[in-house]
């Protein structure tokens, strides 16, 4: 790979891995004894990068809005359920395509969803910690309903959802993918701790942890799945359904508003590191955030082949589900409406009135 084809590649001004010189120099690592995958990796890269997205999908109007959060209201009728999502990440992996939505697919089946919407921090923000994101924005938002609703959190968004129905009635708590016991990330720990410790300096001066950060800790978990992804996308017909999805993806997975400075602090520091909610030192709405308090029905799916958020972390609740996806797979992969879509469906159906 030559300094012209990095620097030409570095000023595309299509979609593109971020950061993209981080990425472009896994890329070189990872293909250094094959020729072949580095030039199939850059072809696939140049596919994504100038792939047609076609037009942007209209947003849902907001129920009501805390802050800079929104309750966004996607229809339906019958019971409330709330879908939280992670901080990491934009929200709409929940509301992917309009051919592969977890939000869509139960509201066309007896119940009225809604997304939380985190919208995007700016440095005046800084302080604002992951407990001030239950309290002063997710809370509130619980609040406007006049019978508690359901809770679905999905990886980070599923630590809060259960912080919240500790704090508040709710109907039911399902989690996916969600941390609560931070030890159980086991060896992975140390590598997200020296992340932090690399970029926390800039993150102070900046009030933000930008989306660049908590990208390429994800990358260092499975560099040769980050590279490989690309070699297949080369192989598939430009514009075909298979592509379209790699895309919309894709998009997702490169996009994210920053968190707030706190935010960052608390996850790596407290949550990482101290495991304050494993440990039962979670605060949150003046009482410990503690799961065996918990008086609503609650289920969980858990994979065991989840990269990003180990088996091991999941909290002590409920039923537990047993998965084998990826952390992303498990919401929107060619198996995700069998495994995880329907039983969770049936799990909503049989919550009591």
């Amino acid at each position: 790979m030559s300094d012209e084809h990095l620097a030409e590649l570095i000023a595309a001004p299509q979609q593109a891995p971020r950061p993209l010189p981080l990425f472009l120099e896994l890329l070189r690592s990872e293909t250094a004894a094959s020729p072949q995958r580095r030039a199939a990796a850059l072809a696939g890269l140049r596919a994504y990068q100038s792939a047609d997205r076609g037009a942007a999908r209209p947003v849902p109007s907001s129920l009501a809005q805390s802050g800079r959060a929104r309750l966004r209201d996607y229809g339906g009728s019958g019971r409330p359920v709330v879908f939280v999502p992670s901080l990491i990440n934009p929200p709409f992996i929940l509301d992917l395509s309009e051919e592969n939505s977890l939000i869509r697919f139960v509201e066309t089946r007896g119940f009225r969803p809604f997304l939380v919407d985190w919208g995007d921090p700016e440095p005046g923000d800084r302080d604002q910690d992951v407990t001030a994101h239950v309290e002063q924005l997710l809370l509130p938002l619980l609040d406007v309903f006049d019978e508690p609703p359901v809770l679905i959190g999905y990886c980070l968004g599923g630590t809060m959802a259960l912080a919240a129905a500790c704090a508040r009635p709710v109907a039911g708590l399902c989690l996916i993918a969600s941390p609560w016991r931070f030890s159980g990330f086991g060896p992975m720990l140390e590598k997200i701790d020296a992340i932090w410790q690399q970029a926390e300096p800039m993150c102070a001066k900046l009030g933000l942890v930008p989306m660049e950060v908590l990208q390429a800790g994800f990358w260092t978990l499975d560099p040769a799945r980050t590279v490989a992804k690309f070699e297949r996308f080369a192989r598939i017909e430009p514009g075909s359904k298979a592509a379209r999805e790699f895309v919309t993806l894709e998009d997702w997975a490169n996009a994210g508003a920053p968190l707030t400075y706190a935010a960052g602090r608390q996850m790596f520091d407290d949550f990482f590191v101290a495991d304050v909610p494993g440990n039962g030192r979670w605060r949150v709405g003046g009482a410990v955030a503690d799961p065996r308090r918990l008086t609503c029905p609650a289920t969980q799916f858990v994979s065991a082949t989840d990269r990003i958020v180990p088996a091991a972390s999941a909290a002590r609740i409920g039923r537990r589900a047993p998965l084998r996806a990826g952390h992303v797979g498990m919401l929107v992969g060619s198996q995700a409406r069998t495994r995880l879509w329907n039983p969770m469906l049936q799990w909503l159906r049989g919550l009591p009135r």
